[in-house]
């Protein structure tokens, strides 16, 4: 399949996508852009090099839709130069010496390729990702000033050293095993000490595409289980578990209640971009984690605190810190009741409102710090109003159903301006909030990819905006 370029009308480019793909990945590539094609319609332009050319094709020209290399490393770079948006990892390779059929020189080990009587052949590291991990490894042994002197002919491409093999122009050649495989004229030798060069092959929407959903959405099917990692396993490879394949997937995303105002509009946006639904249930920790401890299986769960994410830990992974914000007392505006600290709280006569412990994590946060102070018993004689969230005790305020309620400093940055805000000096009056994604997820790859649209710097500025501070580090 070669690159198609004519592509005019608005239709007509909404339903093609060009493909920066390294050539020893050619075989699978081939066939599920073609099964694609069929399926969904769309026109799929594959230009095939060696990863290190196409890159810097990519980074002249800045055009096309995804790239597919055949070293993580080089995706990095594509990263480090701004060229690369998302990431999916593919498969794994592993560096073999590849020989003829037979192996009719007996060749076994490192040692053997420098004989005399064998002609050696290598790509070229500034070219293809074999290349590139051949000199690293041969360096860090110590034996590339032998091995590159020994060379008969560097090569641009892996393929083009099976095709010397294959011809007998040369005797051996270092390849990427699951290149080798597809050859009938060749086999290959294993060297244990290699395998700590296994490398992953990741593919990245490029930040130059013109259709970043389309781009997405294929490369959602080509590393599905069920679809491209499918035909990659048939050839030899030894693919990642990918996400199960849909058109258009449904992420069940849990999230405590506090975080809707820092994230929504994020959530938003990363439905529109990935062509995705993402189904948002906002409430107290409490309701959430009964729920799923119950069965309940969200694909994410984004927590009030981290002491929640600890109560099912286990069906989590990947969980990081993302935020924390502090615990307050809001007042009404102006403050007629001159509320300045938790003491206060127990005069006789205030209606105050607390988010409920079994349901909230704010509520069992609160609880906890007030029993600690001694406080809890005395300022609970005044509670008229225990709410699941600290939303609804923020609503309560303004409308003077309360006089005072113990919320996070986040509920109140949108209605800064209708309520009054006394900081609570208190080291264990903070929550901090962190992200897991489902062990059992069908969708782990797009969870992550969710998490990191929430962790971007872009969701940072609507955190911070909120009332939150930023804890996420990259």
């Amino acid at each position: 399949m070669s690159l198609l370029t004519s592509c005019n009308d608005k239709e007509t480019q909404n339903k093609f996508l060009v493909v920066y793909c390294a050539v020893g990945l050619k075989p699978g590539v081939e066939q599920i852009a073609r099964d694609y094609e069929d399926e969904y319609g769309v026109r799929i332009g594959v230009q095939y090099g060696g990863s290190g050319s196409l890159l810097s094709s990519i980074r002249v020209t800045k055009t096309g839709d995804l790239y597919l290399a055949a070293d993580e490393s080089y995706i990095d770079m594509a990263k480090s130069w701004d060229l690369i948006a998302e990431v999916q990892p593919i498969a794994f390779l592993m560096p073999v010496i590849a020989v003829a059929k037979g192996n009719p020189l007996n060749i076994k080990s490192v040692k053997d390729l420098i004989r005399e009587d064998v002609k050696l052949s290598l790509a070229n590291p500034e070219s293809a990702a074999i290349g590139r991990m051949t000199k690293i490894m041969f360096e860090q042994s110590g034996d590339w000033e032998a091995v590159s002197n020994h060379t008969k002919v560097m090569k641009p491409t892996v393929n083009g050293i099976c095709n010397d093999i294959k011809l007998g122009a040369v005797d051996a050649g270092i390849v990427w095993r699951s290149v080798a495989a597809m050859y009938s004229e060749l086999e290959f030798i294993t060297v244990p000490e290699w395998n700590q060069y296994k490398r992953p092959v990741s593919m990245g929407v490029l930040k130059g595409s013109k259709n970043p959903t389309e781009a997405l959405r294929f490369m959602r099917y080509f590393s599905a289980r069920d679809k491209g990692l499918k035909i990659f396993n048939s050839l030899g490879y030894e693919t990642v578990v990918g996400d199960k394949w849909e058109v258009k997937p449904q992420l069940l995303f849990y999230s405590g209640g506090v975080n809707r105002v820092a994230v929504e509009n994020t959530i938003r946006a990363f439905e529109k971009r990935e062509g995705v639904e993402v189904i948002r249930v906002y409430n107290g920790c409490g309701i959430l984690v009964a729920q799923i401890k119950a069965g309940q299986k969200p694909d994410a769960y984004l927590t009030c605190d981290v002491s929640f994410m600890n109560q099912v830990k286990s069906k989590f992974q990947d969980i990081n810190t993302i935020s924390s914000t502090k615990i307050v007392i809001a007042t009404t505006k102006g403050n007629d009741k001159n509320i300045r600290s938790l003491d206060d709280l127990m005069r006789p006569g205030l209606k105050v409102g607390v988010c409920n412990p079994q349901q909230s994590a704010l509520g069992t946060l609160t609880q906890r710090m007030l029993q600690q102070m001694g406080l809890w018993e005395g300022i609970f004689k005044n509670v008229v109003s225990q709410t699941p969230t600290a939303d609804l005790l923020v609503n309560q305020l303004r409308v003077g159903g309360l006089d005072a309620a113990i919320v996070y400093q986040a509920n109140t940055a949108h209605v800064a301006d209708k309520i009054d805000v006394i900081p609570i000096e208190k080291e264990r009056a903070i929550a901090v909030q962190d992200m897991g994604i489902n062990v059992n997820s069908d969708y782990k790859f797009l969870s992550g990819r969710l998490y990191e649209a929430i962790t971007s710097d872009e969701s940072r500025v609507g955190y911070l905006e909120n009332g939150f501070t930023w804890e996420h580090i990259k």
